[in-house]
């Protein structure tokens, strides 16, 4: 998931990333990741977080499906040293999620990238957590693999390599997300393969301004900005670098 944001100073550009650091902390997101598990059916096994200098984090839960044993708990992680070792078994699976607090060189353009994995197997599904997930981040692109690896087996000992109906991963998300993102699936039904990126259809500059907004600079600064957030938009959404002439 991507957030986009432009800056007019490098002292605004720094609090940008400290701004969205802070909103997007290690306990910030493990609230977010407690959240996902309730919404899936499982339950926390292990938690074990890390907060980066100078900006970023890492929060990573293992998960089970059923009640499961007392809950671990390890210390944050600081300056690359631990307060204590945690060993704990992966009874089913993981949650896990990294934050990317970045910026262009030139002209402003800041980008805060959060990639989130949901691992699950039995009959817990990361599909259920989507529209949570789009409503909580409120991005304006983001990208969504789901694909099914391995296999079960039924009563008699056929191998079930996908247990249930999926066309596409948009079938799990709600109409008022769908309507507000502009979306493409790329799919390999043969290899149980779901990818669907999206980006947003509409939006307006302010939302993307840091600390200043349109009424404070002129139309042509507005033109300028406008064509820089376009482009790294559309060269995240496209997953290509592009000229100016091309969009």
């Amino acid at each position: 998931m991507y957030d986009i944001c432009y800056t007019k100073t490098v002292e605004d550009r720094q609090a940008y990333l400290e701004y969205i650091d802070e909103q997007y902390n290690a306990q910030r997101l493990t609230g977010i990741l407690r959240e996902v598990t309730r919404i899936i059916g499982a339950h926390v096994l292990n938690i074990s977080v890390q907060d980066y200098e100078p900006q970023g984090a890492s929060v990573t839960i293992l998960i089970c499906e059923g009640d499961g044993p007392v809950p671990m708990h390890s210390s944050p992680l600081r300056n690359g040293s631990a307060d204590q070792m945690i060993l704990a078994h992966l009874d089913k699976s993981h949650l896990t999620v990294h934050t990317y607090p970045e910026y262009h060189p030139d002209g402003g353009v800041c980008t805060f990238r959060a990639d989130i994995d949901v691992s699950t197997c039995g009959e817990i599904s990361p599909l259920n957590a989507l529209n949570y997930l789009v409503n909580k981040f409120d991005a304006d692109i983001f990208t969504m693999d789901y694909r099914v690896r391995g296999f079960t087996r039924d009563i008699r000992g056929k191998k079930l390599f996908i247990d249930h109906d999926l066309v596409s991963i948009q079938d799990y998300i709600d109409d008022d997300i769908i309507d507000r993102y502009q979306m493409i699936d790329v799919n390999v039904y043969q290899e149980h393969i779901f990818h669907t990126k999206c980006k947003l259809k509409e939006a307006d500059l302010d939302e993307y301004l840091f600390h200043f907004s349109k009424s404070d600079i002129s139309e042509e600064e507005i033109r300028q900005i406008t064509a820089k957030l376009n482009k790294e938009r559309d060269e995240i959404f496209y997953g290509r670098n592009m000229g100016f002439q091309d969009i």
